[in-house]
């Protein structure tokens, strides 16, 4: 038993390590993509070849920049539909678990109903927590091609913005779902093994009656068998005993009818009540509960944390792409055109220069006019 306790030890504290190392790199992804979006957009804004004076039209690759940044955003709204799939085989798993859970407290009472309530109200805050993340970025792609759509600058500015945000987060929870992920899969090569160490370092029950409720299958036998054969054999015994006694007795004594009937009402419940003894002893019920707990974490649960890890991994790439190409994308909108003399809010200089324009047309006018009247005087 100390052996199996200082095994359980030490590949904890491995696993501890391994799912570090895993979020760790989550870390370092977050911290390489950012160093290259700003190594992308110091090398477009700053390296960028002069244009020649006059020059209107837009520069070359423009329609490009948009459309990649409209591709990535698609792709990113993609990745939001398998991350919703995701978070709901996960939380099917794990209420699936938790389920499992409370059922196996009814047979045995070893497993405190605070088990299966810590599992739900984590469950509850995780699932939470992923549709809030979902909507965000849902949103952040939804307002950035209307941005993008209508040319607004302020609109894809705020989203630029936003996007940083949602790509923070993505890598975050990248990080944490690798190290779920892997965690998990290595608990679910080989459960039956560290669920039976575990159980038998924290309860000190053997390791026969363990294997037996985990494993139950037919090579090996209930560990209560012989007890339970034994306390059978006696039932039927006092029953045989009872039975001679009430050929025998009462003839002679009919007053001790009365008393032999009371004592096989009692031998006859007393024998409903071993018989239910025997099938809560048996391993089916527990075993269901085990399999059914370990279908849901190993199988629903894990391909949920799967499909939200491959989530994150295209939301990650995705707005990357998209933060690199919005600043360029809104450097192409067109200007907004100039207000015309009409127009309210007209300022008083730009007023001015055009009253200035219209009297010097108009000196110029008057003076040409002056000259050809001259010369037809002269003629």
């Amino acid at each position: 038993m100390g052996g199996a306790s200082m095994a359980i030890r030490d590949f904890g504290a491995v696993a501890g390590e391994a799912l570090l190392l895993v979020a760790a790199l989550a870390g370092l992804g977050l911290g390489l993509s950012l160093i290259l979006i700003a190594a992308y957009l110091i090398r477009v804004c700053c390296c960028r070849p002069p244009e020649p004076p006059g020059t209107k039209s837009p520069p070359p690759g423009g329609g490009c920049v948009t459309w990649s940044c409209i591709a990535a955003l698609l792709v990113s709204c993609a990745g939001i539909g398998i991350g919703f799939y995701g978070n709901s085989e996960t939380s099917d798993g794990v209420a699936q678990l938790s389920s499992a859970l409370l059922q196996a407290n009814h047979t045995l009472s070893a497993i405190d109903y605070l088990v299966a309530e810590d599992v739900v109200f984590v469950e509850e805050y995780r699932w939470l927590a992923y549709v809030l993340l979902l909507l965000l970025e849902l949103l952040v792609c939804l307002f950035t091609l209307l941005g993008l759509a209508k040319q607004s600058k302020w609109l894809v500015i705020m989203m630029t913005v936003m996007s940083l945000v949602v790509l923070v987060l993505s890598w975050g929870s990248l990080g944490l779902e690798a190290a779920t992920a892997v965690g998990l899969s290595d608990f679910c090569s080989s459960p039956d093994t560290y669920i039976l160490n575990l159980t038998q370092e924290e309860t000190g029950l053997d390791s026969d009656i363990l294997s037996y409720y985990f494993l139950c299958n037919q090579a090996i036998s209930s560990p209560f068998q012989q007890r339970l054969t034994l306390s059978q054999r006696a039932l039927a015994n006092i029953h045989s005993q009872l039975q001679g006694l009430e050929r025998e007795a009462v003839p002679q004594f009919p007053s001790a009818q009365k008393p032999l009937l009371s004592l096989e009402e009692t031998l006859n419940v007393t024998e409903g009540n071993f018989h239910q003894l025997v099938a809560l002893l048996h391993c089916r019920g527990l075993h269901k509960d085990y399999s059914a707990a370990l279908r849901g974490l190993c199988e629903d649960a894990l391909e949920g944390l799967l499909f939200l890890l491959l989530f994150s991994l295209l939301s990650a790439g995705a707005l990357a792409t998209a933060l690199c190409s919005l600043p360029r994308a809104w450097a192409l909108f067109p200007p907004r055109p100039a207000p015309s003399a009409g127009t309210p809010g007209v300022s008083v200089r730009a007023r001015l220069c055009r009253g200035s324009e219209g009297i010097a047309i108009h000196t110029h006018t008057h003076t040409h006019t002056h000259q050809a009247l001259q010369g037809s005087r002269r003629d």
